[in-house]
């Protein structure tokens, strides 16, 4: 009977630790969608992601639990289909002041110029965009504006990211009316995207939230006098209503107050959780010697991620404010940090002067964007054929609008070195790093994707090339050491993989407790 009772226990913890499973048929926004097996398989996998445990799932769960109940008051008073509150979630993460790549703004990422279109005040003083409230309701009044052209809700959700002009290009007046949609692998990204986020978080946001936002309506008044009055505490009441960006309430109209009650929780209004997990992936002393790397792409300063380093380490580690950080990346705010990922400290180029490039398997725009250093969105406009997702391998992407299509042009990823190779950063781990690692055995890597192996010459053939010293090859087995001068492209790590060493052995022979070179350092190397 104990051992029936264990099993029992089992299985409910684990049915508990299964993410939600799509289903064939849901409905939304009062429609009946039927989900083919095969987009169910691509939904499935960005529910997996988002329902994935921890901290960052169980934070947004509970500002969920916080905000939810106003928005659905305020789309209860707009005639807005409740179902549409998840939009926030995949929008912002139900945080105040995030802000996107193209300068969208607040929970519901609007547009300076959409935003005073709704009926929002933008300016010096005062964002209603972060504001719970006034957003909700520009986003019921915006929603509500699209499904006017179409009256077909699935089409006002893809309105909400492309434009009703964009859905109209695109999908034409086909499904206009129409209160039952097939969702295939074809379906905009962004409608799947958001039924991954309504699956994910559905069952998950029951409950009592721990933090409560009680609603003050006011005008005229600074937060500090508020505070007083009320009574609050000053400092909570400015960190959840930041749309009043001098601690002032205008007198131009009646504005509404957040006011928050019960637990506070850390993180709360974060883009990036600080999870304590993240800060002990990797080992200080050895991290810290990667981590110290820059790069010069498309002559850029770029940065590579080690393993378990998150957006704020990386913004840090830039120099900039996380939300400059995620602008000048062209990344999301869910936007998950991979060891490897190239990552630029000052805004990217409008274009690459190799010209051309032919993508590899697992390529898509960011990643290119990323391995160029040029902006997303005008990368976008040089390949206007290529669509959102992987680009199927052996593409020519344009990387210059001067650039002439052949294949004598086409350039080959560029290295990230000295960690931007897959099998250098994948011994980057909790244990340690792997300093013994095999440069000739080494494949290069490209952003988000392992790539194909490149065939690196053997040392003694890069040996006679200009810049590099001659070395005759003779049958004693004894080490020759020989004098490399450093030049302005190099790396510590590239030097040891031209000459078929390791880092290891380079700094053992050079007495180096760091991977910092300089231009004109003579570097002793064996010759076996």
């Amino acid at each position: 009977m104990r051992f029936f009772a264990a099993v029992l226990i089992c299985g409910v913890a684990a049915s508990y630790a299964q993410t939600p499973e799509v289903p064939h048929k849901m409905h939304f926004a009062g429609m009946s969608l039927t989900i083919r097996d095969d987009a169910r398989r691509e939904i499935q996998l960005d529910v997996d992601a988002l329902a994935r445990p921890g901290r960052y799932f169980d934070m947004k769960v509970e500002r969920a639990k916080t905000y939810f109940p106003i928005i659905e008051k305020i789309f209860t008073e707009e005639n807005l289909p409740l179902d549409f509150k998840y939009l926030c979630l995949q929008e912002s993460a139900l945080v105040p002041d995030a802000v996107s790549v193209s300068n969208a703004v607040g929970f519901w990422q609007f547009k300076d110029i959409t935003a005073k279109e709704m009926g929002m005040r933008v300016d010096d003083e005062v964002d209603e965009r972060m504001n719970i409230v006034s957003a909700s309701r520009g986003a019921a009044r915006y929603l509500k504006q699209n499904n006017t052209y179409f009256n077909n809700w699935i089409l006002a959700l893809q309105a909400y990211q492309m434009g009703a002009g964009g859905v109209r290009r695109s999908v034409g007046d086909k499904y206009n009316g129409d209160n039952h949609m097939l969702i295939t692998p074809d379906t905009y990204w962004y409608i799947k995207k958001y039924l991954a986020h309504k699956i994910a978080f559905e069952k998950a946001i029951q409950g009592e939230p721990k933090l409560r936002l009680n609603l003050y309506e006011t005008s005229g008044k600074r937060l500090t006098l508020l505070a007083g009055e009320l009574p609050a505490d000053e400092a909570l009441l400015q960190e959840y209503n930041k749309w009043a960006k001098r601690g002032l309430v205008p007198d131009d109209k009646r504005y509404a107050v957040a006011i928050p009650t019960g637990t506070v929780l850390a993180d709360f209004n974060n883009l990036v959780i600080n999870s304590p997990k993240a800060s002990k992936a990797v080992p200080v002393a050895k991290a810290s010697i990667i981590f110290t790397q820059r790069q010069r792409i498309n002559e850029l300063d770029a940065i590579v991620a080690g393993e378990g380093e998150t957006l704020i380490n990386l913004a840090s580690r830039a120099g900039i404010n996380i939300s400059r950080f995620i602008t000048v990346n062209d990344i999301a705010i869910e936007h998950e940090v991979k060891a490897g990922d190239v990552y630029f400290t000052e805004k990217k180029k409008k274009k690459n002067t190799r010209g051309l490039y032919k993508s590899k398997l697992g390529d898509d725009l960011w990643a290119v964007s990323q391995q160029f250093g040029i902006r997303l969105k005008n990368l976008k406009k040089l390949n206007p054929d290529i669509n959102e997702g992987l680009i199927p391998a052996g593409t020519v992407v344009r990387l210059d609008s001067k650039a002439r299509t052949t294949e004598k042009n086409v350039s080959p990823a560029p290295e990230i070195l000295p960690v931007g190779d897959s099998d250098l950063v994948a011994e980057l781990s909790n244990e340690s790093f792997a300093w013994s690692a095999q440069a000739q055995s080494t494949p290069a890597i490209a952003p988000k994707t392992i790539g194909e192996r490149k065939n690196i010459p053997a040392a003694d053939s890069l040996l006679n090339q200009p810049g590099n010293p001659t070395v005759t090859n003779t049958p004693d087995t004894q080490p020759q050491a020989i004098e490399y001068i450093v030049k302005n492209s190099d790396t510590l790590y590239s030097i040891a993989r031209q000459h078929g060493a390791t880092i290891k052995e380079l700094m053992d022979w050079n007495k180096k407790t760091t991977l910092s070179i300089s231009v004109g350092e003579k570097l002793k190397i064996l010759k076996r």
